[in-house]
């Protein structure tokens, strides 16, 4: 159970319906995590935008972008968006759910291109406390993605960092899609795993 309980669905539909509808389009309906962000509405508002700008805009491709955000979780250890960035990869952003699932084989995986490699390398280690990237990550970014497509990719990492921190203080309540999904496609981060 969350420890700070999320607003009900009918209050947050009438405070901010604009961005609720653009929450479901981005993330399929609107996470019980929202429902607590509303306790902030101008939070909730600027997180939604930047949700939006982050995941939506920019050249590198949708199931890129969710796979980082899953792996960048993984490595976080928030199960609450280990969860949804799995469902998110493969139900808006058709990624096959296999693939999620061999997420932590991607260096040697054949379903992983070099440039899903690149990048989910430095998601691994940037989603770690202390930060693991090197050097060597972004000599590997820049082969396959030019300086603007590398920010595309920190910004997704970076924004899951706020979400990952969020989510697994306050125990937000896992919905039902994305926990079947991780129960049968993803496996959760555990310290001292690595790929």
């Amino acid at each position: 159970m969350s420890r700070i309980p999320p607003l009900d669905t009918d209050v947050l539909e009438a405070a901010h319906p604009e961005l609720l509808a653009t929450m479901r389009a981005v993330y399929g309906a609107e996470p019980s995590t929202f429902g607590i962000l509303a306790r902030m509405p101008n939070v909730l508002d600027a997180v939604g935008r930047l949700s939006i700008a982050v995941m939506n805009e920019g050249r590198v491709g949708p199931g890129l972008k969710w796979m980082v955000a899953h792996i960048a979780s993984m490595s976080a250890g928030c199960r609450y968006c280990s969860a949804h960035t799995g469902f998110h990869a493969a139900d808006t952003a058709d990624v096959d759910p296999e693939k999620i699932a061999a997420v932590w084989e991607f260096a040697t995986d054949p379903r992983f291109s070099e440039a899903e490699r690149a990048a989910l390398a430095m998601a691994l280690g940037a989603g770690q406390t202390p930060n693991a990237t090197t050097d060597e990550d972004f000599v590997e970014l820049r082969r396959h993605f030019d300086d603007s497509e590398i920010a595309e990719l920190v910004a997704v990492v970076a924004l899951f960092g706020f979400f990952n921190r969020w989510n697994d203080t306050v125990a937000s309540d896992l919905e039902q899609a994305p926990r079947a999904f991780a129960e049968s496609h993803v496996r959760i981060f555990q310290p001292g795993d690595a790929p």
